[in-house]
């Protein structure tokens, strides 16, 4: 889709899904990394546990479709090469603090004389203006600001962290949709803008319906662990232990929830775990958040029961055969091996870092005109430095000269 168009990536592992996405996209990204390596190099886990230079599986993954090249900006050779580079891209993604970049001549300002087609795409912790401007962030620190940790975990314990690192990278796809939206705009006024991303308040719009309880019932939601926050009271379950993992199984109330929680009751008695209550009880009645306390007790003691005697793979199968709103809990083993994502390919092999294969992920959505593809595995440390510099007039002898004299 974006097959014409160059993105220059100055960011590093704090917007490095930025680029990501626009060179799934069909863009030609190079990334631009200091001649020591991008900091996501030293991100783990890494390729047969070696920390090695090219063996960060972190850098893998978010950098496939993109090509390499190592340069000093903040030599005065090296930003003259940027510059070189700018005159050709329509996309530039940086994530430094900001006024780093204006501070060497490379500031949005500085590049729209150079392009006014530029796109220049900021992310950062907390955005470009603002008392928080210049504090630095983690992921943790961030996921707190920005409301998330607050919901995160068991009402009765600390809060925790989504295991995984989320901040920066909802960030980066944050400037990826911000891109494309200036994207569209240039493609009316021929003027490329300045797209300022805040990672607090991209990780805020992950809050889902909690502002709304606040502006609706002046409620504010509490971390429910494996319950459904309702406002008060305990909770709908939804996240159920079985006999080797868990379940998720909603009970949404209404017409719809009425005739899932008749099928699982009926299913429970056929298999000898049948609840007299449950089974008598006309949930179609209910709308959501109505049931009562008593009849929560009585769905987590009897469905519970029912759930933790029973497989995921049995739970799922029945639960498709009968209509009843459940599904497995899938760890990563799990999903590499799902069914349906196999069907589609989207599991699919890459060149190693030692030469071997190794399966990584392929493209996200499916196009009928323009359709996506892994083109490429992540570049190696310089990889392309003749290529790219070769097409902007550099012989082989500038390059080495640059190269020896630590700018490239």
């Amino acid at each position: 889709m974006l097959s014409k168009y160059r993105v220059i990536d100055l960011a590093d592992d704090r917007g490095i899904f930025c680029s990501r996405v626009l060179g799934d996209l069909g863009a030609d990204v190079i990334k631009v990394e200091p001649p020591t390596g991008d900091p996501a190099r030293r991100i783990g886990p890494f390729y047969h546990d070696d920390p090695g230079v090219e063996n960060s599986l972190y850098w893998q993954i978010y950098s496939t479709n993109k090509r390499g090249v190592t340069l000093d900006i903040e030599a005065a050779a090296g930003r003259d090469l940027l510059l070189k580079l700018v005159e050709t891209a329509d996309f530039l993604v940086e994530s430094y603090r900001p006024g780093y970049l204006a501070g060497l001549g490379l500031g949005y300002a500085d590049l729209h004389k150079v392009n006014p087609r530029l796109i220049y795409v900021s992310v950062t912790a907390f955005g470009q203006d603002g008392p928080y401007a210049s504090y630095a962030a983690t992921d943790l620190t961030g996921v707190a600001l920005s409301g998330f940790t607050h919901l995160t975990g068991d009402a009765d314990r600390a809060p925790v962290r989504v295991s995984v690192p989320q901040f920066w990278l909802l960030g980066g796809g944050a400037g990826a949709a911000g891109a494309m939206l200036a994207f569209h705009q240039r493609k009316s006024t021929g003027q490329g803008q300045h797209v300022d991303v805040s990672c607090q308040q991209a990780m805020a719009r992950t809050l889902s319906h909690a502002p709304q309880f606040w502006d609706l019932n002046q409620v504010i939601l509490k971390r429910s662990g494996p319950f459904r926050p309702m406002g008060s009271g305990m909770g709908l379950r939804t996240n159920w232990e079985c006999m080797d993992g868990y379940v998720n199984y909603i009970q949404p109330g209404g017409t719809a929830g009425g005739r899932s929680m008749a099928a699982l009751c009926a299913w429970m008695e056929e298999e000898g775990y049948g609840d007299a209550y449950l089974s008598a009880t006309d949930f179609g009645t209910y709308g959501f958040g109505e049931m009562p306390e008593s009849l929560l007790e009585a769905m987590d003691v009897g469905l519970g029961r029912f759930f933790r005697e029973n497989t995921k793979a049995h739970l799922s199968a029945g639960a498709l055969e009968r209509r009843v709103l459940l599904f497995p809990v899938n760890d990563p083993s799990d999903v590499v091996a799902y069914p349906q994502l196999a069907a589609r390919g989207y599991f699919q092999q890459m060149e190693a870092p030692d030469g071997d294969t190794m399966t990584t992920l392929g493209p996200w959505v499916r196009s009928s005109e323009k359709p996506m593809s892994l083109r490429m595995r992540a570049p190696r440390l310089g990889e392309h430095n003749s290529e790219v510099y070769g097409s902007l007039g550099l012989s082989a002898g500038d390059i080495a000269a640059l190269h020896a004299a630590g700018t490239v």
